[in-house]
């Protein structure tokens, strides 16, 4: 396993010596793809990336490792924890519809939660994210970088590790630069245009709790938080479009 590369200050994107688009990588239609969320909307920070293998015929799922109850206001629901995890359960369907995802192709494990609704990170979470990785058979595997200050980022992508460590056959992580990773080491990009920056917000926007969230606490919507995010990737990376969605990758059992 590769010992992953961290270079800069959060909010940059700092190239490897490999830079890469994904339209030069060249990735097989018929590798199978899984994007392992910590929370509902880790999907949707990816979008424009996962709609370039959509349209090119991968085969996409998504897991959903918890509910994340914490993201979600009181004011918006009420304070049921259970109601605000069945609430954010239901806007992750909603954007995965208007995305074009196979509703079998979405999976919610329910692993518990902390007091902070952060995945807890023991034998039995690792287990069943054992069992759905297994039970996909990926080739490829996006996931958050584990280098965030969001801890359930941090465990899901330390359990993935031990897992993917284990997988006789060959897998490719692209760990996620998303508003909350610190440091990472962009290996691969994907640039868009205004085009689709517009359907990436209308597609954030399913997430309503999150949305409600971010304009009380933060003063901007959810769609201006990751697009913010995408604009400076591809500033840093001096790119000729205006978005770029920015990864590190990581080899697992390639001989």
């Amino acid at each position: 396993m590769n010992e992953m590369q961290h270079t800069k200050e959060s909010g940059t994107s700092t190239p490897s010596m490999a830079l890469r688009s994904f339209g030069e990588q060249h990735i097989s239609p018929t590798l199978r793809v899984l994007v392992l969320a910590p929370h509902p909307d880790d999907f949707d920070a990816i979008a424009v990336t996962l709609r370039y293998l959509h349209d090119q015929g991968n085969p996409i799922f998504v897991a959903v490792v918890s509910g994340s109850h914490s993201g979600v206001l009181d004011d918006f629901v009420g304070p049921d924890p259970e109601t605000k995890r069945e609430v954010r359960e239901q806007e992750q369907r909603n954007s995965a519809t208007f995305f074009g995802l196979p509703p079998e192709n979405l999976a919610f494990l329910r692993l518990p939660e902390d007091d902070n609704g952060d995945p807890i990170e023991d034998d039995a979470a690792e287990t069943a994210i054992r069992r759905h990785v297994d039970s996909v058979a990926p080739d490829l595997v996006f996931l958050p970088h584990g280098n965030d200050t969001n801890v359930g980022h941090q465990r899901t992508c330390t359990m993935f590790q031990r897992i993917a460590a284990d997988i006789s056959k060959p897998l490719t992580a692209y760990y996620i630069h998303d508003p909350k990773t610190r440091q990472i080491c962009t290996d691969t990009y994907m640039a868009f245009g205004e085009e689709k920056a517009k359907w990436k917000g209308e597609l954030l926007l399913h997430h309503e709790s999150q949305h409600h969230r971010n304009l009380k606490l933060r003063g901007h919507g959810f769609d201006d938080r990751i697009l913010k995010v995408n604009r400076a990737i591809a500033a840093d990376l001096e790119l000729a479009e205006p978005y770029a969605e920015a990864f590190e990758t990581e080899h697992f059992n390639h001989n």
